[in-house]
């Protein structure tokens, strides 16, 4: 296979045992840049979903990611309700396919992490001339990382 050229793995069967990881690896750290938007997938009390996009996703530690809480009201409220919700993920590197199930534990409305994320928007923002208002921090567990396509190898 010359330098070129890329294999595309296939999908893993819904019968294979997926890798499930429970911290984020350097390679996922890596991935969470904000190339490409991410769904976040919560559901109400009456089991109701709502699917919302999201540009960044924070590294907090291994087991902590966080999101930033500035447009979200649907999904703030049935986090509040039901804290364990599902990101789909797509690693822009690999093109690689995640599903990472993540446990809402608290808000931070100041402190390091806060101040990180309020810091990368503004960055994000200002060029573009938007103002916005960073409401809070949500930091979440990591419960489970599903790799559900490889993506691309070289």
């Amino acid at each position: 296979m010359s330098r070129r050229q890329r294999r595309v793995q296939e999908p893993k069967s819904p019968n294979t045992p997926m890798d499930i990881l429970t911290r984020v690896t350097p390679e996922i750290r890596a991935a969470l840049d904000g190339v490409i938007p991410f769904s976040i997938c919560t559901c109400d009390t009456d089991g109701i979903p709502n699917i919302t996009f999201m540009s960044q996703l924070y590294y907090v530690d291994e087991q902590h990611l966080a999101l930033s809480q500035q447009f979200m009201n649907k999904t703030w409220r049935n986090l509040l309700i039901n804290p364990v919700f599902t990101i789909m993920f797509t690693n822009p590197q690999s093109m690689g396919f995640l599903k990472i199930t993540l446990e809402f534990l608290e808000e931070r409305m100041g402190g390091p992490v806060f101040e990180e994320i309020e810091m990368q928007l503004l960055a994000l923002a200002t060029p573009q001339h938007i103002s916005f208002s960073l409401h809070s921090a949500l930091i979440c567990k990591v419960i489970a990382i599903e790799n559900f396509y490889e993506g691309v190898t070289t």
